[in-house]
């Protein structure tokens, strides 16, 4: 079963990412240690690649829910893609703030920020800008910087951002993404791509335990699920959501 998140896009996911300032262990021996440990836990991720610049743990893609794990030079995502609730969406990435430290010897100097995304994603097989113009803009004031029958619109990608503490160590970003057209415009390219919908928060460093990682995770967690519900949803999704249905 989709999570209530899931049920309204085709694809809904929770990604994580632990950026660091210095370097992480290259060695064969460490790489392999924390990889067969997130394995042991999570025994649907068995397949090890390595791609330029980076290492990875997944489960088979084949299947709609599935879970990722990339170690690059300095940071550390995963992903879980299409969970069945929204405890399942979290619990490989408290693994990762877990094991991670440990095995590759982070301290909380090391952390530059934690950063937690609800990525949602709508088929949609029209242009993905004019949707999201005639969703977001077209009745608004910046709606009158493109307001013309005869041109085409080539990029509507809005991104707001804004701060949850006084310190603006904690903040939020609302996106909106369509997919590359060709040079003409020309939205071929796009038919079988998604628009996605991101709501990103990031909470900087310093730290000062390393333990503190999964209790700013839970904080993470507790803001994006209300930002989603109270806004990102109603003004967002929605809207975007449903010129898409009317433009089939």
């Amino acid at each position: 079963m989709a999570t209530s998140f899931g049920a309204l896009c085709s694809d809904f996911y929770v990604n994580q990412k632990l950026a660091l300032k210095m370097d992480l262990p290259a060695d064969r021996e460490t790489i392999l240690h924390l990889l067969d440990q997130i394995r042991k836990s999570e025994p649907t991720m068995d397949r090890f690649r390595r791609y330029e610049g980076e290492y990875a743990l997944e489960s088979a893609r084949r299947d709609a829910e599935y879970r990722w794990l990339a170690l690059r030079q300095t940071s550390i995502r995963s992903g879980h893609v299409n969970p069945t609730s929204m405890t399942e969406a979290y619990r490989l990435h408290k693994l990762v703030y877990e094991l991670a430290p440990y095995h590759l010897t982070i301290s909380p100097l090391d952390v530059d920020y934690i950063e937690l995304l609800f990525g949602f994603d709508l088929e949609c097989k029209a242009n993905h800008d004019a949707i999201v113009y005639d969703a977001l803009f077209a009745h608004s004031p910046v709606g009158n910087l493109l307001r013309d029958h005869e041109q085409q619109i080539l990029d509507v990608q809005p991104i707001f951002g804004m701060n949850l503490s006084r310190k603006g160590d904690l903040q939020a970003y609302f996106e909106v993404k369509t997919r590359t057209k060709s040079r003409r415009g020309k939205a071929s390219r796009t038919r079988r791509e998604p628009i996605s919908v991101f709501l990103t928060l990031r909470r900087y460093g310093p730290i000062h335990d390393i333990g503190e990682l999964v209790e700013i995770f839970d904080t993470l967690t507790h803001h994006a699920e209300t930002l989603a519900t109270e806004r990102l949803i109603p003004n967002l999704l929605t809207p975007i959501s449903r010129h898409i249905t009317s433009s089939t």
